[in-house]
């Protein structure tokens, strides 16, 4: 019994010793920084290289937080710009702890962070947004004035607007929110690293209006384009008509002279013909009268010495007789 009890006590002091080394001990990864805390307190200076380290054990606890770039989104806020335009507008940036130890005795959690960083960056950017006009939050300082052709088809109000020299530019405008708000993040051990615009669009009321603009102004520039169409419709079928007047007024000249030259060298054939011979020209003149009169529904009353049946006498015998007595 009296052996069994060192073999105890020896087991208990190398488990122990075991867990004192254990909590000796730590760890960092790259991307790592810690801050030693003793008895809810930070001590000594952060920690900031990875590899292995040491700290008392049982007494001291390793808080550890990020040493790479994180993200910051904030919510979109409606901000009224100097011109009174009411926008949306949506910001991000990126942060990273720089003094660990600050940022645990402020914020303590990346959290914390966030929500902190939430109050000083929308504040001035709200405070920046205010103060300028809204042609300068969506151009930038390198803005070139378009050329005149493009300008043709808005209305003189838009292009005034389109025209007028930008004095800040957005480039400029997130310069100045990114210097602001970097002078006051440092007391809570955090450096930012940049701010952007990500989102700007006009409130749901106003893009309602701009849309309704927008609209009657495509409206206006379509009813423009078909007024002159048109236009051009008409003055083409004018000069259609004009020409197919003009093709008829000449093609019905052509066809009165043909006619009248054909009806003179008819005369004249017949001039000749019945020149040459006046007796068989009236026979062939009779016979188309011949021809021309049969009409079964008419009855015609001619005396037996009409000059209508003179050949028919002729070619007949039996009627020659009576008309010599």
């Amino acid at each position: 019994m009296m052996k069994k009890i060192p073999k105890i006590v020896i087991g208990v002091a190398a488990l122990a010793l075991v867990t004192a080394l254990m909590g000796t001990f730590y760890t960092l990864e790259e991307g790592e920084q810690a801050v030693i805390v003793q008895f809810g307190r930070p001590v000594g200076a952060p920690v900031t290289e990875a590899g292995l380290h040491i700290k008392l054990p049982f007494v001291q606890e390793v808080r550890r937080f990020e040493k790479r770039i994180l993200v910051w989104d904030g919510d979109p806020n409606q901000i009224p710009t100097k011109g009174r335009e009411f926008i949306w507008i949506d910001t991000t940036a990126r942060w990273r702890i720089d003094d660990a130890k600050k940022f645990l005795e402020s914020v303590s959690t990346e959290e914390g962070a966030r929500s902190r960083l939430n109050d000083i960056i929308d504040s001035v950017v709200r405070d920046e947004v205010s103060s300028s006009e809204l042609k300068d939050l969506v151009r930038s300082a390198s803005w070139v004035i378009p050329e005149d052709e493009l300008l043709e088809e808005v209305t003189e109000d838009a292009k005034a607007k389109l025209q007028t020299e930008v004095v800040r530019g957005r480039e400029d405008l997130t310069r100045t929110i990114l210097a602001k708000a970097q002078r006051i993040v440092p007391q809570y051990g955090i450096e930012l690293v940049d701010v952007r615009i990500k989102r700007l669009n006009y409130v749901e009321s106003v893009r309602e209006k701009v849309y309704a603009r927008m609209i009657s102004e495509r409206k206006r520039i379509a009813a423009r384009f078909r007024s002159e169409g048109e236009g051009q419709s008409a003055e083409i079928l004018g000069t259609m008509e004009k020409e197919l007047r003009q093709i008829r007024s000449t093609a019905y000249r052509q066809v009165q002279e043909v006619r009248g030259a054909a009806d003179a060298e008819a005369t004249r054939v017949y001039g000749a013909a019945y020149g040459a011979d006046p007796e068989f020209y009236a026979f062939s003149r009779t016979l188309e009268a011949y021809k021309e009169g049969q009409n079964k529904n008419a009855t015609v009353i001619l005396t037996t010495d009409s000059d209508y049946f003179r050949y028919l006498k002729q070619a007949s015998p039996a009627l020659a007789a009576p008309a010599s007595r």
